[in-house]
């Protein structure tokens, strides 16, 4: 019975990193701001 125990506690260590890896991933790693991108030069003559 102990030895169940401890196993199951050894799953459950494992399935809480991998979620927590996941969501790490997700919200932080993903989330970087680009650079900002410049607006388009529009060329040509323009009459004001």
């Amino acid at each position: 019975m102990e030895t169940f125990l401890e196993f199951l506690r050894e799953v459950l260590k494992g399935i809480v990193r991998a979620l927590s890896a996941h969501f790490f991933q997700r919200n932080i790693l993903e989330h970087k701001k680009t650079t900002q991108r410049r607006r388009k030069l529009k060329g040509g003559f323009r009459k004001k």
